[in-house]
C-alpha cells in the first residue's frame, strides 16, 4: 500500500465532539456558504475516501471520471477548495483540512480610514474586539 504523505501536518482532521460522518461545523460555521456545487460534490468525495488523518490518492482522471467532471470542472473546483482553506493538494495526494473558526468580518466596524490616513495597531485591534476607546 502506498504510504500518504501527511501534506499539512498542523491541520490535521480530528473527530468533532458532535461525531457525525461530516463535520457539522462545515455548515454552521458557513464554510459551505458560496461554494460552487462542484466544490461541494468533490469535498464530499475527499472526505468519503480520506483516511483518519484526511489523506487520500487519487489521480484527476480517477476523480473526474467518478464525479462526471471535465480536466477543467475538477481543476476549478480543487482551486476554490484550496482558496477556502478546505483541502490541501499536491498531485496526487489530497488532504482534507480541519475546520478552523472563520474570521468575523475584519474591520467590519473599524473607522473607515480617510485617503491618506493610516490606523494604528489599537485601533484594529480595538475594532476586532469591539473595545471602545
Amino acid at each position: 500500500m502506498k504510504d500518504k504523505p501527511i501534506l499539512r501536518p498542523v491541520r490535521l482532521r480530528h473527530v468533532p465532539r458532535q461525531f457525525s460522518w461530516i463535520d457539522q461545523r462545515l455548515v454552521r460555521d458557513s464554510h459551505i456558504q458560496g461554494r460552487s456545487p462542484e466544490a461541494l460534490a468533490l469535498y464530499l468525495f475527499l472526505c468519503t475516501v480520506a483516511d483518519a488523518q484526511g489523506a487520500s490518492y487519487y489521480s484527476d482522471s480517477t476523480v473526474g471520471k467518478i464525479l462526471t467532471f471535465s480536466s477543467t470542472r475538477l481543476r476549478e473546483a480543487r482551486a476554490e477548495l484550496i482558496a477556502a482553506g478546505l483541502i490541501a493538494h499536491q498531485a496526487p495526494f489530497y488532504q482534507v483540512l480541519s475546520l478552523e473558526p472563520r474570521p468575523a468580518t475584519p474591520l467590519a466596524s473599524a473607522p473607515s480610514p480617510r485617503a491618506g490616513e493610516v490606523l494604528s495597531a489599537a485601533d484594529i485591534l480595538r475594532a476586532i474586539m469591539e473595545v471602545p476607546k
